[in-house]
């Protein structure tokens, strides 16, 4: 299981949020996604701890805490839905070799 942290701070290091969630518990595993044109972090990120019952304390202890200025958003994360076909077409220049001019 993972812990969705929301409304994170843009500031924040993965150090000060496992030091805040090993208040808890074992953290195992910190991610702090950031967006691919920019390199900027984007303002949530995911924990891991070492147990359910661990999990489960973090969540229910910082869901709602105000930390470095902004209330945190902590619940149990949901599984990373597929990213099935989008649609439109297919490839780039579906049409181009196909023009008669």
């Amino acid at each position: 299981m993972s812990i969705y942290v929301g409304n994170l701070s843009y500031q924040v290091t993965e150090e000060e949020l496992k030091a805040v969630f090993s208040d808890y518990g074992t953290v195992s595993r910190v991610q702090l996604p950031t967006d691919r044109e920019t390199g900027r972090p984007r303002g949530f990120g995911f924990v891991e701890m070492e147990s359910e019952d661990q999990e489960a304390a973090a969540i229910e202890a910082l869901d709602g805490a105000e930390w470095m200025g902004r209330d945190l958003r902590v619940n149990k994360a949901k599984p990373r839905e597929e990213r099935g076909n989008r649609g439109g077409g297919g490839s780039w220049g579906n049409n181009r070799g196909n023009r008669r001019y």
